[in-house]
């Protein structure tokens, strides 16, 4: 597995860089001198899935991508939660051309959990995440686009909802464009987490496969399977399947909807939700 993702990843960087060869310069362009709309790249966000993209938001630039709710539930050792996330947006903002500051805040969320003995819930605001998106190929041209996001995570969040313990870790998004118009993107993710039950810190490793196509010039499809795997002794895995729409309602703005469905009973059964993305 290591030696293959090794490959891929070397394989990456030896096709965009051939391809960034014609991508324009636009290295002078920065927070305070902005990017022409002329010599903008194309929309990206990092959702509607879990995948990110490797792509930066221009220099000089602001975006914001948020849920407008998000509602999940699931069963567990005869514990039925219910959960919901309202408007958590992740605003980011354009340092340089290949580069992008991005800090998500969560102002509400709540959790109810029922079981056969009592009823159980907390509400109130969630973590606070900063991230660093880097993009290191491909950021506007290219069939291949690689970037580093390292992100640290505050315990912003009410007893209850957060586990109180700074966490971080580093996301690795990886895009290919596929023949047919699909588009791929792979990303391993490695983090740095809170042990659940005792008061020490413990590794984590994500990866998931994300295919993208767009159906129409404003409708896009996404499916994606997703792992979650801790290094946390008795702490099981976590695997979705994931699937999602977006519709470009401008070239800068884009409604999207979604669904993760939990493929082995760890995570919540079924998350729904949907979302708005906007660049200015």
């Amino acid at each position: 597995m290591k030696y293959g993702l090794l490959a891929l990843m070397l394989s990456a960087f030896a096709v965009s860089a051939l391809a960034d060869d014609a991508a324009p310069d636009k290295s002078d362009y920065t927070l305070l001198n902005p990017t022409p709309d002329a010599d903008l790249r194309s929309f990206n966000t990092d959702r509607p899935p879990k995948a990110n993209s490797p792509y930066t938001v221009d220099a000089g630039h602001f975006q914001y991508e948020t849920d407008i709710a998000v509602f999940g539930y699931g069963d567990t050792d005869g514990v039925r939660t219910q959960a919901w996330t309202v408007v958590d947006p992740t605003l980011k903002w354009g340092l340089t051309n290949t580069i992008d500051a991005e800090l998500q805040i969560t102002p509400y969320e709540s959790v109810v959990a029922k079981s056969a003995a009592n009823t159980t819930s907390v509400s109130g605001v969630g973590d606070t995440v900063a991230r660093l998106k880097i993009n290191v190929l491909g950021d506007d041209r290219g069939a291949v686009a690689v970037a580093l996001l390292p992100y640290v995570k505050r315990p912003t969040a009410q007893s209850g909802l957060g586990n109180g313990k700074v966490e971080g870790g580093l996301i690795l998004p990886i895009s290919f464009s596929a023949p047919g118009g699909f588009t791929v993107i792979v990303m391993p993710e490695g983090d740095y987490l809170k042990d659940t039950a005792v008061s020490g810190f413990h590794l984590a490793f994500d990866f998931l496969i994300n295919v993208s196509h767009p159906l129409d010039k404003r409708w896009t499809f996404y499916t994606e399977v997703f792992t979650s795997q801790s290094f946390q002794a008795r702490e099981k895995p976590i695997y979705t399947l994931d699937e999602a729409l977006t519709y470009a309602l401008s070239p800068n703005m884009q409604l999207d909807l979604g669904s993760n469905f939990s493929l082995n009973g760890v995570a919540p059964r079924a998350q729904l939700y949907t979302g708005l993305s906007q660049r200015f």
